[in-house]
């Protein structure tokens, strides 16, 4: 795939993602006393930083910041399910494998650890091993323990990693930011 085309790619998924948050009330989320905003912002860096790595984990940010967003509650940033999670994962392993396609000799040694273990069919049971919370519901045909002989012999000093193109912030403070820098 040409640069210019992901960076078309990139620019529709930045308009959905927007408008999917642009739905979103604009009330202050606390939780324990922290706030952590209603809106879902990608780092500049996404938008012109063309590195094939970074572009799969924007992916994954967008796909998982939606998701946090649709799950509903006092405080998006902090909302995880084992859905959300897994369809991030998965998300980013897709542009990782359309990375690797368009750009042959690249590399990430996580990225292609994770791209292993989706080949092997271990995706869910992954999720579930490495990012489960006590509140997740995982369906039962994930089986963690099968995933964990598969482990132990190809992903022996594996370490997993979230990296979040992104952060939130408040709808209302951005944009008074935005007016005042003018």
């Amino acid at each position: 795939m040409s640069q210019r085309k992901l960076c078309r790619i990139m620019w529709y998924l930045c308009l959905i993602a927007l408008f999917l948050i642009s739905g979103c009330n604009n009330e202050i989320y606390v939780r324990d006393g922290v706030t952590d905003g209603d809106t879902f912002y990608l780092a500049p860096v996404a938008f012109v930083d063309t590195d094939p790595a970074l572009q799969s984990w924007v992916a994954y940010s967008l796909v998982k910041s939606v998701c946090q967003l649709e799950l509903r509650g006092d405080n998006p940033a902090r909302h995880s399910s084992y859905d959300c999670e897994f369809t991030a994962r998965n998300v980013l392993v897709d542009a990782w494998a359309e990375q690797r396609v368009e750009n042959s000799g690249i590399s990430d040694d996580y990225l292609d650890e994770l791209l292993a273990v989706r080949d092997a069919g271990y995706l869910g049971e992954y999720t579930a091993y490495f990012f489960r919370r006590n509140n997740w519901q995982v369906p039962v045909e994930v089986d963690v323990d099968a995933f964990g002989e598969w482990q132990r012999q190809h992903l022996r000093r594996h370490r997993p990693q979230t990296r979040i193109i992104g952060y939130w912030d408040y709808q209302d403070k951005f944009s008074q930011r935005l007016y005042e820098s003018d």
